[in-house]
Protein backbone atom coordinates (compact mmCIF):
# COMPACT_ATOMS: atom_id res chain seq x y z
CA UNK A 1 0.00 0.00 0.00
CA UNK A 2 1.60 3.30 -1.30
CA UNK A 3 1.36 5.85 1.56
CA UNK A 4 0.10 9.52 1.14
CA UNK A 5 0.35 12.57 3.07
CA UNK A 6 -2.36 14.20 4.63
CA UNK A 7 -2.90 16.76 6.92
CA UNK A 8 -5.44 17.48 10.20
CA UNK A 9 -6.23 21.01 11.21
CA UNK A 10 -7.95 21.06 14.52
CA UNK A 11 -9.93 23.89 15.23
CA UNK A 12 -9.94 26.10 18.58
CA UNK A 13 -7.43 24.28 20.27
CA UNK A 14 -4.98 25.67 23.18
CA UNK A 15 -6.25 29.44 22.08
CA UNK A 16 -6.33 30.50 25.59
CA UNK A 17 -6.84 27.92 28.66
CA UNK A 18 -9.71 25.67 27.03
CA UNK A 19 -9.28 23.15 25.02
CA UNK A 20 -5.46 21.97 26.18
CA UNK A 21 -3.68 19.38 24.24
CA UNK A 22 -0.31 18.70 24.40
CA UNK A 23 1.20 17.91 20.69
CA UNK A 24 2.91 14.26 21.49
CA UNK A 25 -0.58 13.24 22.95
CA UNK A 26 -2.01 14.22 19.90
CA UNK A 27 0.69 12.63 18.01
CA UNK A 28 0.10 9.56 19.99
CA UNK A 29 -3.84 9.96 19.31
CA UNK A 30 -3.25 10.13 15.13
CA UNK A 31 -0.90 6.81 15.16
CA UNK A 32 -2.72 5.28 17.19
CA UNK A 33 -5.86 5.02 14.60
CA UNK A 34 -3.14 3.43 12.33
CA UNK A 35 -1.58 6.27 10.81
CA UNK A 36 2.17 6.60 10.31
CA UNK A 37 4.92 9.47 9.89
CA UNK A 38 2.52 11.47 12.44
CA UNK A 39 3.71 15.05 12.49
CA UNK A 40 2.88 18.28 14.31
CA UNK A 41 3.69 22.06 13.57
CA UNK A 42 3.19 24.75 16.15
CA UNK A 43 1.02 24.53 19.31
CA UNK A 44 -2.30 25.24 17.83
CA UNK A 45 -3.51 21.26 15.77
CA UNK A 46 -1.72 20.97 12.89
CA UNK A 47 -0.89 17.80 12.07
CA UNK A 48 0.66 15.54 9.11
CA UNK A 49 0.73 12.03 8.95
CA UNK A 50 0.85 9.40 6.53
CA UNK A 51 -1.71 6.93 5.29
CA UNK A 52 -3.12 5.09 2.24
CA UNK A 53 -6.06 5.84 0.38
CA UNK A 54 -8.48 7.46 3.14
CA UNK A 55 -12.00 8.83 3.41
CA UNK A 56 -10.78 12.15 4.80
CA UNK A 57 -14.48 12.75 6.74
CA UNK A 58 -14.32 9.67 7.85
CA UNK A 59 -10.56 10.25 9.42
CA UNK A 60 -11.88 13.33 10.33
CA UNK A 61 -14.56 11.78 12.79
CA UNK A 62 -12.46 9.31 13.83
CA UNK A 63 -9.61 11.65 15.00
CA UNK A 64 -13.04 14.11 16.56
CA UNK A 65 -14.16 10.89 18.87
CA UNK A 66 -10.73 9.70 19.95
CA UNK A 67 -9.80 13.43 21.09
CA UNK A 68 -13.45 13.02 23.38
CA UNK A 69 -12.31 9.53 24.62
CA UNK A 70 -8.52 9.57 24.55
CA UNK A 71 -8.05 13.06 26.37
CA UNK A 72 -11.30 14.25 27.08
CA UNK A 73 -11.20 17.45 24.65
CA UNK A 74 -13.87 18.07 21.65
CA UNK A 75 -12.87 20.32 18.63
CA UNK A 76 -13.90 20.30 14.66
CA UNK A 77 -11.42 18.46 12.68
CA UNK A 78 -10.68 18.92 8.69
CA UNK A 79 -8.64 16.54 7.48
CA UNK A 80 -7.29 16.96 3.58
CA UNK A 81 -4.81 15.65 1.31
CA UNK A 82 -1.43 17.00 0.72
CA UNK A 83 -2.47 17.27 -3.28
CA UNK A 84 -6.02 19.36 -1.63
CA UNK A 85 -3.50 21.58 0.38
CA UNK A 86 -1.36 22.07 -2.78
CA UNK A 87 -4.54 23.22 -4.96
CA UNK A 88 -5.99 25.38 -1.71
CA UNK A 89 -1.65 27.10 -2.11
CA UNK A 90 -2.32 27.57 -5.47
CA UNK A 91 -5.57 29.46 -6.05
CA UNK A 92 -4.45 32.13 -3.93
CA UNK A 93 -5.13 35.25 -5.49
CA UNK A 94 -4.73 37.53 -2.92
CA UNK A 95 -1.04 36.57 -2.30
CA UNK A 96 0.38 39.58 -4.57
CA UNK A 97 -1.52 42.30 -2.03
CA UNK A 98 -0.01 40.48 1.27
CA UNK A 99 2.98 42.27 2.48
CA UNK A 100 2.71 39.81 5.71
CA UNK A 101 2.03 36.32 5.42
CA UNK A 102 1.29 36.05 8.73
CA UNK A 103 -2.02 38.55 7.90
CA UNK A 104 -2.99 36.09 5.30
CA UNK A 105 -5.52 33.96 6.02
CA UNK A 106 -6.97 30.75 4.65
CA UNK A 107 -9.98 29.63 5.84
CA UNK A 108 -10.73 25.67 4.53
CA UNK A 109 -14.55 25.25 3.25
CA UNK A 110 -16.19 22.30 4.12
CA UNK A 111 -18.24 21.74 1.25
CA UNK A 112 -19.19 23.34 -2.14
CA UNK A 113 -22.45 24.87 0.27
CA UNK A 114 -20.77 26.74 2.25
CA UNK A 115 -18.87 28.47 -0.71
CA UNK A 116 -21.95 29.41 -2.17
CA UNK A 117 -23.02 30.62 0.81
CA UNK A 118 -19.54 33.49 1.03
CA UNK A 119 -19.98 34.16 -2.71
CA UNK A 120 -21.74 37.27 -1.62
CA UNK A 121 -19.05 38.71 0.89
CA UNK A 122 -16.98 39.17 -2.27
CA UNK A 123 -18.99 41.75 -3.39
CA UNK A 124 -18.42 43.80 -0.27
CA UNK A 125 -15.46 46.98 -0.08
CA UNK A 126 -13.33 46.08 2.71
CA UNK A 127 -11.33 48.82 2.30
CA UNK A 128 -7.44 48.00 2.55
CA UNK A 129 -7.98 44.09 3.41
CA UNK A 130 -9.29 41.96 0.35
CA UNK A 131 -11.40 38.70 0.25
CA UNK A 132 -11.22 35.97 -2.47
CA UNK A 133 -12.76 32.52 -2.48
CA UNK A 134 -11.61 29.86 -4.26
CA UNK A 135 -13.21 25.96 -4.86
CA UNK A 136 -11.79 25.01 -1.43
CA UNK A 137 -10.88 28.09 0.69
CA UNK A 138 -11.64 31.30 1.04
CA UNK A 139 -8.37 33.57 1.39
CA UNK A 140 -8.39 37.07 3.72
CA UNK A 141 -5.61 39.65 3.52
CA UNK A 142 -6.03 41.58 6.93
CA UNK A 143 -3.75 44.29 6.53
CA UNK A 144 -4.43 45.88 10.13
CA UNK A 145 -4.04 42.56 11.62
CA UNK A 146 -6.42 39.20 12.26
CA UNK A 147 -8.37 40.67 15.02
CA UNK A 148 -9.11 43.94 13.29
CA UNK A 149 -9.98 42.60 10.09
CA UNK A 150 -13.74 43.19 8.96
CA UNK A 151 -13.75 40.52 6.01
CA UNK A 152 -12.35 37.53 8.58
CA UNK A 153 -14.98 38.55 11.21
CA UNK A 154 -18.16 38.51 8.46
CA UNK A 155 -16.42 34.89 7.46
CA UNK A 156 -15.99 33.69 10.63
CA UNK A 157 -19.59 34.45 11.87
CA UNK A 158 -20.95 33.42 8.32
CA UNK A 159 -19.02 29.83 8.14
CA UNK A 160 -19.23 29.35 12.43
CA UNK A 161 -17.59 26.16 13.69
CA UNK A 162 -18.00 24.47 10.19
CA UNK A 163 -14.08 25.70 8.83
CA UNK A 164 -10.76 26.36 10.44
CA UNK A 165 -8.24 28.90 9.50
CA UNK A 166 -4.89 29.15 9.42
CA UNK A 167 -2.48 31.72 7.82
CA UNK A 168 -0.24 31.59 4.90
CA UNK A 169 2.99 30.77 6.74
CA UNK A 170 1.36 27.90 8.93
CA UNK A 171 0.07 26.27 5.63
CA UNK A 172 3.07 26.72 3.84
CA UNK A 173 5.07 25.11 6.16
CA UNK A 174 2.28 22.33 6.47
CA UNK A 175 2.88 22.11 2.58
CA UNK A 176 6.36 21.70 3.17
CA UNK A 177 6.17 18.64 5.94
CA UNK A 178 3.95 17.01 3.60
CA UNK A 179 6.45 17.21 1.12
CA UNK A 180 8.90 15.98 3.15
CA UNK A 181 10.90 12.30 3.74
CA UNK A 182 9.54 10.53 6.75
CA UNK A 183 12.00 11.01 9.83
CA UNK A 184 14.64 8.70 10.50
CA UNK A 185 14.00 6.06 13.26
CA UNK A 186 14.67 7.77 16.56
CA UNK A 187 14.28 11.19 15.17
CA UNK A 188 11.98 13.21 17.73
CA UNK A 189 9.22 15.53 15.70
Amino acid sequence: MTSKRYIALLRGINVGRAKRVAMADLRTLVADLGHTDVRSLLNSGNIVFGAGDIDPLLTASAIEEAMVLKLGVAARVMVLAGDDLAAVLAENTLLSLSTDHARLLVFLLPDAAAREAILPLCERDWGEGALAVGQRAAYVWCPDGVLDSPAAAALGKQLGDTTTSRNWNTLCKLYALCAEAAPAPGKKT
